[in-house]
């Protein structure tokens, strides 16, 4: 068996520290798992993810194992402090001053002997029962030993846990809210675009009705026109009023099919009903001056 120069009670007083640190280390070791899997649980619902989300998922992954790396950290050289003051205050009661060269714990023959200590004492399935010596002992490092001290570590990590998981709850929410209105603000874009490219298009076709009619309005008041080229210009202007009334109509169409689910449509709806009439009543006035058949 691999010994430190220790006597039996000392060695034996090692033995139960190196027990403390490796469940110690065993309860923080589960803790970090349980951050990857609750990460697994409550983000990795979907099938695939963007790289912004990948991103996001990993750094809010590594704080929260940056910060329970750094805690096991400063508590375990909090508890290493307190060990060393149990050794120190029975020292100083025997008038003793103990000496400490930090430069020895980065020694590495030492660390790997310490680790062969700890593996053969460890794993090996006949190792000799801890016995207990009559020897004053070190005081424990707390009152209610080891198993307290890890139920505590236990409640404060698992209160820790579910006010990540709530916080993760609040964020997820928030983010899911801000996809929603971001959709809606991306339809409502899309139906104005739409709606000013069809407004441009019945303004167009205004437009070239106007025309026509002032047009048609000079070519009525012009007295010194002979019936003959009254009668021409009526024929052209009928078949560009029929050409007219064909676009009115292919438009009507398209936009009672462009707008037949936006709130647009039954205004230019109207807009189209006017327009017609107004063509129905030229039309009717034309039929004032076409030639009896």
């Amino acid at each position: 068996m691999a010994e430190l120069g220790f006597s039996e009670h000392h060695q034996n007083e090692v033995i139960n520290y190196m027990r403390f640190a490796r469940s110690k280390r065993a309860l923080r070791l589960k803790t970090v798992d349980s951050c990857f899997q609750d990460l697994k649980d409550s983000r990795l619902v979907e099938e695939t993810f963007t790289v912004d989300e990948v991103s996001d998922m990993l750094d809010g992954l590594q704080v929260v194992v940056h910060g329970e790396v750094e805690s096991e950290l400063i508590h375990t050289a909090h508890t290493n402090v307190l060990l060393l003051r149990q050794l120190f205050s029975q020292a100083e009661k025997f008038y003793l001053k103990l000496q400490t060269d930090v430069s020895e714990l980065e020694n590495r023959e030492l660390l790997e002997q310490v680790a062969e200590f700890e593996k053969t004492e460890f794993t090996s399935s006949n190792k000799k029962a801890n016995q207990e010596s009559n020897k004053p002992k070190l005081a424990p490092l707390n009152e209610g030993g080891v198993s307290e001290l890890l139920n505590k570590q236990i409640l404060r990590l698992q209160d820790e846990n579910e006010k990540l998981k709530t916080r993760l709850r609040t964020i997820e929410s928030q983010a899911t809210s801000a996809l929603d209105e971001k959709s809606k603000l991306e339809r409502a874009l899309q139906d104005l675009q739409r709606i000013q490219g069809d407004q441009k298009e019945i303004t167009n076709l205004e437009d070239t009705v106007a025309a026509l009619r002032s047009d048609f309005q000079k070519t009525l008041n012009a007295s010194t026109v002979t019936q003959k080229n009254l009668e021409e210009n009526l024929v052209a202007t009928k078949h560009d009023f029929l050409k007219v009334q064909e676009q009115l109509t292919m438009a009507e169409k398209e936009l009672e099919k462009k707008f037949q689910q936006t709130a647009a449509y039954r205004n230019m709806k109207e807009m189209l009903t006017k327009k017609n009439d107004q063509i129905k009543e030229i039309r009717k006035r034309l039929s004032k001056y076409e030639p009896d058949e």
